[in-house]
């Protein structure tokens, strides 16, 4: 078994997902915000993302982490470190539960998993997927200082590609 990472940031605690965070995780991919991240999924297919950012951690040592407020212990959304098959490079993405956007979690949560990512992990680069039309998540790229990388590869040729430097 891994030791799994307890990240920290002024407002935030950031863990591994427990069976208790798929509910509210499901109820918003099944939601019409959940475009910016291919859906809305049916039940299945919620659970399907859900265990794949569990697994990644047996995979690759890292993998999704649920964003609690840490004064509140309130579950505020999801941030993950991807990877495997259906990625073409490490991404970095994220997302926020409804009534939580806007008030800088996505981007506070980020700066701390990049920072792990790159000071603890060692990886030489981090991408961001962006759908053409989420400008919420766009905006957390660009505040995170990720640059828009037209020549990297993707699935989907639509998508958005943010490439994260190193050191920020």
């Amino acid at each position: 078994m891994f030791d799994h990472p307890v990240l920290t940031t002024t407002r935030l605690t950031l863990r591994v997902p427990d069976i208790g965070d798929f509910p509210r995780m499901a109820r918003f991919l099944a939601s019409p915000r959940a475009a910016g991240v291919g859906g809305p999924y049916d039940e299945p297919g919620a659970w399907h993302m859900f265990c794949h950012g569990v697994a990644c951690w047996t995979l690759f040592g890292y993998g999704a982490l649920t964003i609690v407020h840490t004064e509140t212990g309130d579950v505020l959304g999801q941030i993950f470190l991807n990877n495997g098959p259906l990625f073409a490079e490490t991404e970095m993405g994220w997302m926020l539960y409804d009534g939580h956007q806007g008030q800088g979690y996505a981007t506070e949560a980020a700066f701390a998993v990049r920072r792990w990512a790159f000071d603890q992990l060692n990886l030489q680069t981090l991408v961001s997927y962006v759908s053409a039309e989420n400008a919420a998540s766009a905006a957390v790229a660009r505040r995170l200082g990720a640059v828009l990388d037209p020549k990297a590869a993707r699935d989907k040729p639509s998508d958005l590609v943010f490439r994260h430097p190193r050191g920020r």
